[in-house]
């Protein structure tokens, strides 16, 4: 039996099954990212861009109107929109939901009408779309869809045939983008936007699809951080924070995860005992963590192996939160009267929020390559600001797009974005503010010194492949610089001078290293030794940024 229309209540239940599926490849298409660094986030992005969306839907009830459903997924998507791949998503929500609100039910004509929209709204969205995207993907789905649309009414048929020409262009994305091609993959963000269709196709065709528990927190046996007072008034009994995982070499049976969680209740608490096939993750505050590992390894092979004594950390927390509530007391007197400006970064580790805020930054959104701050995220920053006009500085390319957003919706305060690509940008901008200079005369300022700033950033790869022609291993250390891969190796420290060799020409004067949670000082300095031997007349500046995943952020100007 044909069907010739959608209501409102069958959308919704397309849409939540799409958000289920992508929810479900999100990992999947997170190791479609071009560069093998450990932050590949597309499919996160995405995901959570959707969720937001899909708490608004589930809030409508199960008969929403067309108007309140269009709504619901254009709104919710806007605010929780993170990364370019987010954003992009969000705007093709934008689009394809203008041309559905205000109609009753959807038949193949008004579908064709809203992807086309919807494509045309989220190329406008971007400053220089870039084929062999997810823009393309899907522009294609809505060039077919026009052209089925006039002559097949059933709708199975019909987004049968979209879905199968979207994996089409999907197909051809490496043919359009060189470096897709050479590293192997497809678009990750249309590959994510063909999961979210084939999810919905799963729902139009009245699939059980369990949606659920797709905007509800999973529950889980972690443990809730405590609340601060009753950090404060913690009688600690036992003193250490004992976790790891155990890889099994024989079945952990359900009588085996009795028996041990038995004994771990035997000697702490807290309790954390979960297998999942041949990977058991525990966590244990006991007295005696060297008992707790002597018994699993009788069960196997541990990783991930850490302790941390609770006692130590309950003192030094004592200490931050005083410090964290002289700096609030001082943040809320400087609220009381409003600036002419102010300034938002979004940076990770305590290193370069000392720099930031060294520099006069006033709010920081933590974040940055390991998670995309989201459209929601700035706003929330800016509101924060008590001044007329404020900067922000994304610090990250995949950022700029939902700052931007922001900007559209920010009511009583002017907000600009310095679209800074990377750490060293961000603090290259934010030296060289006047603030005797216009608004416009800074950004001009700001932009134009920004041009001079070379980043090259240091990590490991999580898979194997080819890009711009060096040949990368799993594990291998690698720098990735503005425009590619600057330099690949086994040896971190000659991988990084290796990268900071490739950046540095006639003309630059200053490098600056800002080494990450896993470098100590000795390692960066010594880095920075190698630099000036190699380069006498360059000065080189070593800063602990502290930044998680990335060993170095390093720039030449």
């Amino acid at each position: 039996m044909s069907v010739h229309m959608i209501d409102a209540a069958l959308l919704k239940k397309m849409f939540l099954a799409g958000v289920k599926n992508l929810e479900a490849k999100k990992e999947w298409i997170n190791e479609l990212n071009v560069f093998p660094v450990p932050d590949g986030d597309t499919g996160t992005n995405m995901t959570l861009t959707i969720l937001s969306a899909a708490r608004e839907v589930t809030a409508l009830g199960d008969n929403p109107s067309m108007e309140d459903l269009a709504k619901a997924i254009s709104s919710g998507s806007l605010r929780g929109a993170r990364g370019n791949s987010g954003v992009i998503l969000s705007q093709l929500f934008r689009g394809f939901t203008k041309e559905i609100k205000y109609v009753e039910k959807i038949d193949t004509m008004i579908l064709a009408n809203a992807l086309k929209r919807a494509a045309e709204t989220a190329y406008k969205a971007v400053m220089k779309p870039k084929e062999g995207t997810i823009l393309t993907v899907a522009k294609g789905m809505a060039d077919k869809a026009q052209e089925l649309s006039e002559k097949e009414e059933d709708l199975e048929r019909f987004i049968r045939k979209v879905i199968e020409h979207g994996d089409f262009v999907l197909s051809q994305t490496p043919e359009m983008l060189p470096v897709l091609k050479q590293a192997g993959v497809v678009d990750s963000g249309g590959q994510g936007l063909m999961q979210i269709l084939r999810g919905a196709l799963d729902g139009f065709l009245g699939k059980e699809i369990p949606v659920d528990d797709i905007v509800q927190p999973k529950k889980t046996e972690e443990p809730v951080a405590m609340d601060r007072s009753q950090i404060e008034t913690a009688n600690i009994k036992f003193g250490y924070c004992t976790e790891f995982i155990i890889m099994t070499e024989q079945p952990f049976t359900e009588y085996d995860e009795m028996a041990f969680k038995s004994f771990l209740e035997s000697i702490g608490d807290s309790i954390v005992c979960v297998a999942d096939e041949d990977v058991v993750k525990v966590h244990v505050h006991t007295n005696h963590p060297g008992q707790a590992i002597e018994r699993a390894l009788t069960y196997g092979a541990l990783s991930k192996m850490k302790i941390d004594n609770m006692r130590e950390e309950h003192q030094e927390r004592l200490i931050k939160d005083a410090e964290k509530i002289a700096q609030q007391q001082k943040e809320q007197e400087a609220k009381k009267e409003r600036k002419p400006v102010g300034f938002i970064a979004v940076s990770v580790g305590d290193g370069l929020a000392e720099i930031f805020k060294g520099l006069g930054v006033d709010y920081l959104i933590e974040g940055g390559q390991t998670m995309n701050p989201s459209t929601e995220d700035v706003l929330n920053a800016v509101d924060k600001v008590n001044a007329d006009v404020v900067y922000i500085f994304p610090n990250n390319k995949n950022i700029i797009l939902a700052a931007e957003q922001a900007k559209s919706l920010v009511k009583e305060k002017e907000l600009i974005v310095i679209p800074s690509k990377t750490i060293p940008q961000g603090i290259t901008a934010m030296i060289h503010f006047v603030s005797e200079k216009s608004a416009q005369e800074n950004t001009a300022a700001m932009m134009e010194e920004m041009q001079h700033v070379k980043t090259g950033q240091i990590t490991y790869a999580v898979r194997d492949t080819t890009i711009d022609g060096v040949e990368i291993h799993k594990d291998d250390i690698m720098a990735v610089g503005d425009n590619g891969i600057l330099a690949a190796g086994t040896e971190l420290n000659q991988t990084a001078f290796e990268a900071a060799k490739a950046m540095i020409d006639e003309e630059s004067e200053l490098v600056s290293i800002y080494y990450g949670a896993d470098i100590t000082e000795e390692e960066a300095q010594n880095l920075a030794d190698q630099i000036v031997k190699q380069n006498p007349l360059i000065e080189v500046e070593v800063n602990e940024g502290g930044q998680p995943v990335y060993y170095y952020i390093m720039s030449v100007e």
